[in-house]
């Protein structure tokens, strides 16, 4: 079932321990650069469901992987890389995760939608179309 942000709902969204970690770290660190990216990657966190460590859910959006989404506002569909801030390479697909598009699709499941804003302030709705899970040593912690 769909959820629409805009009545105060987000869909339930999935995290491997090891990604919770890190992106929770990163969330404090970019608390002082990127603000309100920050505080939106925090408030997913927090709400978040959290496989025990060693655990990875199957067709569910996680750092690393390979995501193919439409833009329902569109109808465009797009593949793109979802990766650390230091990692990210808009040329080569690799997006951040603290972009708005990148907080919005962390931990969703193949099938799930979800609203989000963009940096200029315009609403968008995107669809989860596929996802290639990352080669397992990606998926480890450093």
């Amino acid at each position: 079932m769909t959820k629409r942000t805009a009545g105060g709902a987000k869909p339930r969204i999935t995290l491997t321990a090891a990604d919770h970690e890190k992106l929770s770290v990163l969330a404090n660190a970019a608390a002082n650069t990127v603000p309100d990216m920050a505080a939106e990657l925090a408030e997913e966190l927090d709400r978040a469901h959290v496989l025990s460590k060693g655990k990875h859910a199957a067709d569910v959006v996680c750092m690393g992987c390979e995501v193919e989404f439409r833009d329902d506002m569109t109808g465009r569909v797009q593949k793109v890389t979802l990766v650390y801030p230091n990692e990210a390479d808009i040329a080569k697909g690799r997006i951040s995760v603290l972009t708005p598009i990148g907080t919005a699709l962390i931990g969703l499941p193949v099938g799930q939608s979800i609203d989000w804003t963009t940096r200029t302030g315009d609403s968008k709705r995107l669809t989860v179309l596929q996802v290639q899970e990352p080669a397992v040593e990606e998926r480890q912690p450093a």
